[in-house]
């Protein structure tokens, strides 16, 4: 059903010609959309307000009411199985144009309503009493009203009663309008959390791969929670024309030092892998920048990284890799077998100096190598893919490209993450 709704752009000022009362009207409707409350399904606390209120004043209809521009429409109807009246015949209407209860005790014998169809007509209205529901700034939305077929006075404390029964509708819904902004500004902010976390999760990552000759990249990653910077990281970039570096790590933790630690790990390996050629090296001397990084304070979680450099050449690709404590990289070779490749070596950033030995891959047309962070393996559904699992999973991709290879392997976990996910493939073009 449409229904039309009052101008909100009218002039404001009565001075320049406009109707008080219209102006009231549209202040009022506004106030009623602020509520949010038409059409809203039924509820239990205003069904209860509108039964008791039954109850205590001793009549078979109570109603908590609504005054929308052409129709008066119930949030609660207790003895009553209609939904929503015309605003014409309706007595809330005329119930909310003041501050006090709206009293009819005989409506046949009174002007106000002897007239009326409510009254006059089938339905046989006899009483009437209308309590307004004023909000805080003064607008009438509604009424909470008590019918009855058979005229009857009201005393003083059944009026009361039902003025206080009112008062608690009121609170009722300036708590619902207030519960509804709060989530309305929770929810706000956890949106710029985390458009914060993805812009600055991007800047710890390469906005593109590199272009290499004779070789084909892919890569994805995919943050454990989307409201938080995350740990895991990958890299790559050239150092000459002949040769580029490509790096991945994990950060132990989340948040601000785990963030921080990410950038000094991601960067400090781009700086030392200009100085050296080997990746142990690199490794090394990462390792020792980030033992006395001092810009996170005591926080200073460990990183596991694993850095190959690539020399491409026709018909063959050579990658020499070291690890420094990372899950070792998986070979799936042109014929379908999956080996794992290198040595784990130690963690950065806890000891001074560390262990890390380089191996050496020589890749064939077809032959891909994965590298990845230990969400990969973490993750699943209903149990984890563990070492063993990744291994045959990569095993089913032989024949795929590195773009598809890193597709199947994210959405095996993609919707069950322990951790977060980095998984990087380089293949050797044919």
């Amino acid at each position: 059903m449409t229904h039309s709704r009052a101008p909100l752009d009218a002039a404001t000022d009565p001075a320049r010609g406009v109707d008080p009362d219209v102006l009231r009207e549209q202040r009022r409707m506004a106030a009623v959309r602020r509520y949010d409350i038409l059409d809203t399904p039924p509820d239990g606390a205003f069904d209860r307000i509108a039964a008791l209120a039954a109850r205590l004043l001793n009549v078979p209809i109570a109603i908590v009411s609504v005054v929308d521009t052409d129709r008066i429409w119930f949030k609660s109807h207790h003895g009553l199985d209609v939904t929503e009246i015309g605003r014409a015949p309706g007595l809330c209407a005329s119930a909310i144009l003041g501050s006090e209860p709206w009293l009819v005790t005989d409506a046949k014998n009174d002007p106000r309503t002897l007239t009326n169809p409510l009254v006059a007509g089938d339905f046989g209205l006899r009483f009437y009493a209308g309590a307004p529901l004023t909000t805080h700034d003064g607008h009438n939305l509604g009424t909470l009203c008590a019918i009855d077929m058979i005229p009857r006075p009201i005393s003083e404390q059944e009026t009361a009663i039902l003025t206080d029964l009112a008062a608690l509708v009121m609170d009722e819904l300036e708590l619902r309008l207030s519960a509804g902004n709060a989530l309305l500004t929770a929810r706000q902010r956890l949106e710029e959390v985390e458009h914060l976390a993805t812009a600055f999760q991007a800047s710890l990552l390469p906005p593109r791969l590199p272009d290499i000759p004779h070789v084909q990249l892919a890569a994805v990653y995919q943050p454990v929670d989307r409201h938080q910077v995350g740990g895991d990281f990958y890299d790559a970039f050239p150092i000459d024309e002949h040769a580029w570096v490509i790096a991945i790590g994990d950060v132990c933790g989340t948040g601000p030092a785990a963030a921080a630690r990410t950038s000094s790990a991601r960067f400090s390996i781009r700086a030392c892998a200009v100085q050296h050629r080997s990746p142990s090296d690199v490794l090394q001397t990462t390792n020792l920048a980030l033992a006395t990084d001092n810009t996170t304070g005591n926080e200073r979680p460990f990183v596991t990284a694993l850095v190959a450099r690539i020399e491409p050449h026709p018909q063959r690709t050579l990658i020499q890799l070291a690890s420094a404590g990372h899950p070792l990289p998986l070979l799936l070779r042109h014929d379908g077998e999956v080996q794992s490749i290198g040595q784990p070596g130690q963690p950065l950033g806890i000891l001074s100096t560390i262990e890390s030995s380089d191996t050496t891959v020589d890749l064939a047309p077809g032959d891909t190598l994965v590298l990845h962070t230990d969400g990969l393996a973490d993750s699943g559904r209903p149990h984890r893919l563990g070492e063993d699992g990744l291994q045959r999973l990569l095993a089913s991709c032989h024949g795929m490209n590195p773009d598809q290879i890193v597709a199947r392997l994210h959405q095996t976990v993609a919707d069950a993450p322990r951790d977060d996910i980095a998984i990087l493939a380089i293949a050797c073009a044919a």
